[in-house]
């Protein structure tokens, strides 16, 4: 099992913040440090210092890591022209040494789309642009050096682009999709995706979209174990219950909802819980973690946790 750190730095965090809990994560040992990838906070509050760009910040993590894994969950489609984004990532990939996944989604927030003056079309148009930039920046990083690359899609159009920088990891960085595995976005997993993650939901509902997604992997003609299979939870642990209470307390969050819904309680409550999703087929879990301020609760998952499940 990977244990990954998933931070919400839109939800009030500097760059320096995010240094610390990434650098905290390669030095205790877990595979991967993702961050979501959003302009605006969610919920009541100031969202001070303000939003990052989270390409940028990985960037920037890139280089002042080593070991582990950088990526999102997700990056909206309707932020970035799929070219441009291709160029950027392998760039990033390459000031990393080979150590990026992306993660891409169709967007969904429009409220920080309004914000910003992002184009916010409706679901059908986004999931197409969606669909359209998977085929393209997938193209663009498989197009063999001096050859050239061209796509005509309803929402882009690239007519002979050189297709470089080609990233460090070849053919090309994991992508990673999620969501509910419904028809459409479970066939777009199976023909591009090396990753699908299902974000938020108990076991069951788990299941039946991890189910629906090995059909869909067969039914492309794919190995099995091409696909891996991973889950999004929040995360709160605790030596004592009243340690799990002061955390869930700084989150916002009750103690019973949080046990009920997310990963939360002692150290092997933790482990027990991972492991019911395991049992489905879940072999990567991003642990969001809401406090980046309390790196305390990092070293007890590295220590108590994780050495029970890799």
């Amino acid at each position: 099992m990977k244990l990954r750190i998933f931070t919400e730095p839109q939800q009030g965090a500097s760059y320096a913040d995010l240094l610390a809990v990434a650098q905290a994560t390669e030095q205790l040992g877990f595979d991967a440090f993702f961050r979501s990838d959003h302009y605006l906070r969610m919920g009541e509050g100031s969202g001070l210092p303000g939003p990052s760009d989270a390409w940028i910040s990985l960037a920037g993590l890139a280089r002042e890591t080593s070991r582990i894994r950088l990526g999102t969950l997700v990056s909206p489609a309707t932020f970035r022209l799929p070219g441009p984004f291709a160029i950027a990532l392998a760039q990033v990939d390459e000031m990393s040494g080979g150590r990026i996944e992306l993660g891409l989604g169709s967007g969904w927030f429009e409220q920080e789309h309004g914000a910003y003056g992002i184009p916010f079309p409706d679901l059908a148009t986004r999931f197409d642009v969606f669909s359209e930039q998977l085929a393209i920046i997938d193209g663009l990083w498989r197009t063999p050096a001096e050859q050239r690359y061209s796509f005509a899609g309803e929402h882009y159009t690239l007519a002979d682009a050189p297709a470089l920088p080609k990233p460090v990891q070849f053919p090309r960085p994991p992508i990673i999709l999620g969501g509910a595995g419904k028809s459409r976005s479970a066939a777009l997993a199976a023909r591009y995706a090396d990753e699908y993650n299902s974000g938020f939901a108990p076991v069951e509902r788990v299941a039946e979209v991890f189910g629906r997604v090995r059909t869909a992997v067969a039914d492309f003609g794919r190995e099995a174990d091409t696909m891996t299979y991973s889950i999004a939870q929040t995360t709160v642990v605790g030596r004592t219950e009243a340690e799990v209470g002061q955390r869930a307390d700084a989150i916002g969050r009750g103690v019973e909802d949080l046990r009920s819904t997310a990963l939360a309680g002692s150290p092997d409550e933790i482990v027990d819980q991972i492991g019911r999703y395991a049992a489905i087929g879940a072999s990567t879990v991003y642990l969001q973690i809401m406090d980046l301020s309390d790196l305390d609760q990092l070293e007890l998952l590295a220590s108590a946790v994780l050495p029970q499940l890799t």
